[in-house]
């Protein structure tokens, strides 16, 4: 739910390219709090049950040509129900023209007109998905988001161990970066999650003994994204000798954020080992694995080995 959230007028205007036909005060002070949309065609002919105030309204060729197929007098009853009932905002689609009827009774209720060109369809799909993300539950972890050949991948750990630099030479091998220190997480449905960084640290890295950088300024345009789908998260940690790391990928492992289960790979850190290089073979990987390719089953298979005995300590010595 997106209760707690909310998204002011003037950002929706400018983010959709809307047009102002009518507003009581500066759209700024002017508040969205519903991912929901609808059409108010039952609203309309008097129906008002179920209908919803807190949802933005949209008024399409359909309603308008009931409306008009309406006398003077029932319209301005029907506007006057309507705008009565005080939606957060109304959007007039197709560029058509108002009634005469409609910008009063707006005025009246101190309701918000906005218009678009596009279709009712395509303007209600597009706003769908932008309230979707702008008033999505959210979080802020502390880690690094990066794009690697298209995955999404959430690199987190304790300060310290590398998340940065790390960082670093993966845009430095072509990759893109989201997001370093504060990742602000968002779930956009009951399926995906999407990182972003806050407005006021974008693009900047702090690397110790370095200092802060830009990573659009240095590495150029291209290096730099704003949001990405979070797909894998990968966690850093200090190589421990006592402990038994996976060593074929057999166990899926899971961190729930939001929610929503992401596969999680640990990686230990120790002098010589490339981060880089392991975190683009673990994001493709990854992505195998989406499409249902496990490369740990075709050794097992090619080894001759069932899934019964998949225990890492047998596969290794038969292999070896």
């Amino acid at each position: 739910m997106a209760a707690g959230y909310t998204v002011a007028l003037n950002k929706v205007i400018k983010d959709n390219g809307l047009e102002i036909l009518s507003t009581p005060r500066d759209p700024s002070q002017i508040y969205v709090t519903s991912k929901d949309v609808n059409r108010p065609g039952l609203m309309l002919t008097s129906n008002d049950r179920f209908f919803d105030p807190k949802r933005v309204q949209f008024l399409g060729l359909s309603e308008f040509g009931y409306l008009n197929s309406l006398s003077q007098e029932a319209r301005a009853a029907c506007f006057d129900r309507f705008f009565g009932s005080r939606p957060c905002c109304v959007i007039i689609t197709r560029g058509l023209e108002p009634p005469a009827e409609l910008l009063p009774a707006a005025k009246q209720y101190e309701v918000p007109v906005l218009r678009s060109n596009d279709s009712t369809s395509a303007c209600m799909s597009a706003l769908i998905s932008y309230l979707g993300v702008e008033l999505a539950e959210r979080i802020t972890r502390h880690g690094v988001l990066v794009e690697v050949y298209g995955e999404g991948i959430l690199i987190v750990g304790d300060s310290g161990v590398g998340k940065s630099e790390t960082a670093v030479e993966l845009i430095n091998r072509g990759h893109r970066l989201i997001a370093d220190d504060a990742v602000e997480i968002r779930r956009v449905s009951s399926k995906s999650l999407v990182g972003t960084a806050p407005d006021n640290i974008r693009h900047f890295i702090e690397l110790r003994g370095v200092g802060i950088i830009n990573a659009r300024n240095i590495f150029g345009i291209g290096a730099v994204k704003v949001t990405e789908k979070i797909d894998m998260i990968v966690r850093l940690e200090q190589w421990n000798s006592q402990k038994v790391y996976d060593r074929l990928g057999l166990e899926n492992e899971y961190m729930e954020v939001l929610g929503i289960k992401i596969p999680v790979t640990t990686v230990p850190v120790k002098p010589g080992r490339n981060l880089a290089i392991i975190i683009e073979t673990a994001a493709m990987n990854n992505r195998q694995k989406k499409m249902g390719y496990s490369a740990a089953k075709e050794l097992m298979a090619s080894l001759g080995m069932t899934e019964e005995d998949e225990d890492e300590e047998t596969v290794l010595e038969v292999w070896h």
